[in-house]
């Protein structure tokens, strides 16, 4: 059955089973069937001991103590271990009480037995840090936090009475340093009383001679004083003296000087008499050649400003009617361009129907020439079966049936005819394809070119100099005929 379920401020829900693999924590949830749930409380909880612990020196005390321990709020690992672990017990159950004091007094023995007496009695604080750092470490693993921690003063174990013997010597010691305290205060009194008495008798003695000291030292003073003041009586008044004589003299010099001015001043004026005149008269032949000028422009700038509208009015009727001339122009070249585009459409219409026709006649021409050189080439080998493989044979018969022959001479007769050329005709050999001296011309074929070429050589340079009258060089060689 599904149910809902809320924790209070202090609680947390525990939840297992059904599609949770270990645990779930939640304040508020849906509990679904095959799920159970728990609580747990996180609010902490005080724990009261009293841990018996012994020192080093196997000296046996008490240590009463409170510890305020809980789940760790903040860590929710450390509440998963807590709900692992401890949430099945009540928190006021022995169980949870039992191993929070083996914890605490485990570690408190432990560090009591590392320390004497006298340093767990003078070291309290210390004492409680390094039991409340060993036991936190401790109660990490449970997921317990240590809220607060006092511990209270140490106590005697029953027949062992260290803790009232040590205030028992710390009073005695109090006690015996109150009465040396006392002796030496006392002391103090009748000493300082004396010394007192002869402190009084010195300073008066002293100041006695102090006042006869500082009674001369008064008296010297004021001759000193007096001397000095004459002196300044004296400088004063030589000073007076040399600042009137420097006053007289700086009376006639601004005397001399304020006459030099009041003439300058007076060359001075009448001057500027003459250079006022002079700019009064420069300001007046200013304003007249200013009012001509104005006079001028005014009559010229009229008629400039109506040529210029003139102007104006013929530019924007120029421009105004070029541009109906450009627009008309742009229309007429546009539907000129129109209707190139629409004969070009139509002209490449057709060219691409005759394109097609041309390439379907190609086609045919191409299969029709194929045919005719398969059939030419059945023919070329029927001939050369006739020839027995002779292909000199064949190519001579080739050019006398085509009329190659006919066709060159015909061609040689038009070239000379009407020019009476002497022609020299020669000849190298029968042309056969035989070896020089009976051997296979394939494996001489270079021999018999070079060969042949020294021989047709004489015979060359004589034509040319019978056809052109050019003698060779010397180095060249001559023919046979020709005179040495």
């Amino acid at each position: 059955m599904v149910s809902y379920r809320v924790a209070s401020a202090s609680e947390y829900l525990v939840i297992t089973g059904y599609g949770i693999d270990d645990i779930k924590l939640a304040k508020k949830a849906w509990i679904l069937p095959g799920q159970s749930f728990g609580r747990f409380d996180i609010s902490p909880v005080n724990y009261t001991f009293e841990v018996q612990a012994m020192s080093s020196e196997k000296l046996p005390f008490l240590l009463p103590a409170v510890f305020t321990i809980g789940p760790r709020v903040e860590d929710h690992e450390a509440l998963l271990k807590y709900a692992k672990l401890l949430s099945s017990h009540d928190r006021q159950s022995n169980h949870v009480k039992e191993l929070v004091q083996g914890v605490i007094e485990g570690e408190t023995r432990v560090l009591a037995a590392s320390m004497t007496m006298e340093d767990v009695f003078k070291g309290t604080k210390e004492f409680k840090k390094e039991i409340f750092e060993k036991v936190q470490l401790e109660l990490n693993q449970f997921g317990l936090l240590i809220y607060n921690a006092n511990i209270k003063q140490l106590v005697d174990v029953r027949g062992h009475e260290y803790f009232s013997y040590l205030g028992q010597k710390t009073q005695m010691e109090a006690a015996n340093q109150a009465k040396i305290d006392v002796a030496e205060a006392k002391m103090k009194g009748e000493v300082g009383a004396k010394l007192r008495e002869g402190q009084t008798v010195q300073n008066a003695a002293k100041i006695d001679a102090e006042t006869k000291i500082i009674s001369t030292q008064r008296q010297g003073l004021g001759k000193k004083e007096e001397l000095k003041v004459k002196a300044e009586v004296k400088i004063f008044e030589n000073q007076r003296d040399a600042e009137v004589a420097e006053a007289n003299a700086e009376l006639a010099t601004k005397k001399a000087g304020w006459a030099q001015l009041a003439q300058l001043a007076e060359v001075e004026s009448v001057k500027a008499v003459a250079i006022k005149e002079a700019e009064l008269q420069r300001q007046v032949e200013l304003k007249n050649a200013l009012t001509q000028t104005e006079k001028l422009k005014a009559e010229y700038l009229s008629k400039a400003s109506v040529e210029y509208d003139v102007k104006v009015q013929e530019a924007n009727w120029e421009l105004y009617k070029k541009q109906k001339e450009a627009e008309a122009a742009l229309y007429e070249k546009q539907k000129s361009a129109e209707a190139q585009r629409l004969a070009a459409e139509a002209q490449f219409f057709a060219r691409q129907q005759a394109a097609d026709g041309e390439l379907y006649a190609k086609k045919k021409e191409a299969e029709g020439m194929v045919a005719a050189a398969e059939a030419q080439g059945v023919h070329v080998g029927t001939l050369v079966k006739s020839f027995n493989g002779n292909y000199a044979s064949l190519r001579d018969y080739l050019m006398i049936d085509g009329g190659m022959y006919q066709q060159i001479a015909e061609s040689n007769a038009g070239a000379v005819k009407g020019l009476q050329p002497k022609i020299s005709i020669w000849t190298n050999g029968d042309g056969s394809s035989a070896g020089v001296n009976g051997v296979d011309g394939s494996s001489s074929g270079a021999l018999k070119e070079i060969a042949g070429l020294y021989k047709t050589l004489p015979n060359l340079l004589q034509t040319v100099e019978q056809q052109t009258g050019m003698i060779p060089p010397a180095w060249l060689g001559t023919s046979s005929n020709t005179p040495q």
